[in-house]
Parts: C-alpha cells; structure tokens; sequence
C-alpha cells in the first residue's frame, strides 16, 4: 500500500461488486476515503441472487488500508443521490476529490441476438435510466463540490473505446452515452480545474463471470477450455489500478475528455494485475485472430 491518495475524498457509485469493488478497494489501498454506494446491502440484494453487498465492499476498503463508507443509494432517485452528496459534505468538510460512476445494472435487461424492434422495450429503456441517468443525476450533485474547490476528477466506467457496435442497440447505446458523457463534462467542467474521461477494462473477469465459467479466481485458467478470450481476460483490480494511477497523476488534466482502456493506462503508469501480468486485450485478440 502506498500513500498517493492519502486525504482525497473519494465516492464509487455501483461499489456492489465487479469493476466498481475493486476500483473502490484500489482507491482505499492508496490511502483515500472511499464512499461505496449501490443498491444490494445485507439481507436485500438487488440484482439477481449475487450475494455481495456494499457493507462487504466497505470492509474489504478498510482491510486494504483505506477507510471504507457504505451507504445504501439508488443513483437514479435523485433525492437519493442529493442526500449522498450532502451527507459527504458534511463529514469531509464539502471535499470530494474523485467520482467513479460505475453504475450499470443492465445484464438482466440485455437479450442478446434480438434487434431493436424485437428487444423488450421497458428493458431497455431501463437501461439506460439505471445505467445512463443515474451517471448523469451522480454528476450533477457530485461536480458543484469539485468545482467549489476548483479540482477533481470524474471517471466514467464504460466498456469499449471505438465506436464500434456493441451488439445490442440498448446497450451499445448506454456504453456509447457515457463516453460522450465524459467529453461533454470535460468541456465544462475545464474551466474550473475539474477532469472528466472515461476507462474502459477489457474482458473483465468479474466474480458473476468466473461463476458463469464454472471456475474461482484461484483455477481461472481453466476456464479457457470454454472460451479461449478467457486467456486475455483480467481481474476488476487491473481497472482498478488503472483509475488509482489516473487519481494520483498530477498531470490529469492532460487525459480530459477521451476514453482510455486499462491496457493503455497500464503502458502509462506500468500497473500490473494482482497476479502481475499486464493483460491487454486489443493484442490478445489480435494475435488470436491472426493465429
């Protein structure tokens, strides 16, 4: 653990589990403090069956050297989101340093193989409250704090860089939307010493995906046999590094308004993944596709 972001601030919105966890626990290994908000607390999950909750992730930031706040938010209630925002006020003296929005909760609306007019539209309009309204309301309350003190950072999780289609029109839509998001804040928020960008990780070996493999962290290898992308995948931690680094630069400003994935942040600041590989996807499909 190191000391970098020792007395900064900072609030992950959707820190159930996944990208969101491990950003909020990389955050709190850098000495920050960690506001990990989200829907599924103890006794009342909110997605599905998974068994992780906010209080979990809280401690696991504290455990890692951090000091780990769980606070129960549906980022898209705004009246929810503005008490959030207050109550962070109140308790760091109106600081709040760094924004993740990593909110999402669009795997159970997604159906995959369906075009848009055959696609269930109640999900997907759903989507993108939960996953691109929810962005924006967090933002919204969040950024009159950073601006205030004229600095800070939002980060917008996505997933993909290019403006490729995703497969899916709702949620190309929704990883698309906060992309721009991130370009259009950066534009305003500038001005006043406050960076927005957004992060995209690879094929991210969440703890719903090693479950979908049949396989735990520790044996994840064999999940290879399944899908041999599985090989390029990394941990949530390796996005998780990526974000701590982009925090701790104090050259931040230079990256406003474009969206990086944990491969390029990793060539930048040279993070390894728990395991110390240096995963980097667009290679390793590449070299795949090219075998």
């Amino acid at each position: 653990m190191s000391n970098a972001l020792k007395g900064k601030v900072a609030l992950v919105a959707g820190a159930t589990r996944g990208a969101g966890r491990a950003i909020a626990r990389e955050l709190g290994a850098q000495g920050a403090v960690v506001y990990c908000t989200g829907r599924s607390v103890a006794g009342r999950p909110a997605t599905g069956n998974r068994p992780e909750t906010i209080e979990q992730t809280a401690e696991l930031v504290t455990a890692d050297g951090g000091t780990g706040i769980a606070v129960q938010t549906d980022h898209t209630v705004p009246e929810q989101v503005e008490r959030l925002i207050q109550r962070i006020a109140e308790e760091q003296g109106g600081r709040l340093d760094i924004l993740v929005n990593d909110v999402w909760g669009g795997d159970e609306l997604t159906s995959w193989g369906k075009a848009f007019w055959e696609h269930d539209l109640d999900k997907g309009l759903l989507m993108q409250q939960r996953a691109v309204h929810s962005h924006i309301i967090t933002s919204h309350f969040a950024a009159p704090l950073m601006v205030a003190r004229k600095s800070g950072l939002i980060v917008e999780i996505t997933d993909g860089y290019k403006p490729d289609y995703r497969g899916s029109l709702f949620y190309d839509l929704a990883k698309a939307s906060v992309i721009r998001l991130a370009l259009a804040m950066s534009e305003e928020l500038r001005p006043h010493g406050v960076t927005a960008l957004a992060i995209t990780p690879g094929f991210l070996r969440s703890e719903a995906m090693l479950d979908a493999f049949g396989v735990t962290e520790e044996n994840w290898r064999d999940g290879i046999a399944k899908d041999r992308h599985f090989g390029g995948s990394e941990t949530p931690h390796y996005v998780g590094r990526a974000v701590a680094a982009v925090a701790a630069d104090p050259e931040v400003a230079g990256l406003a308004g474009k969206t990086y994935a944990s491969w390029h942040l990793m060539e930048r600041y040279g993070f390894t993944d728990r395991d110390g590989r240096q995963p980097h996807w667009e290679n390793f499909t590449a070299n795949m596709h090219r075998g």
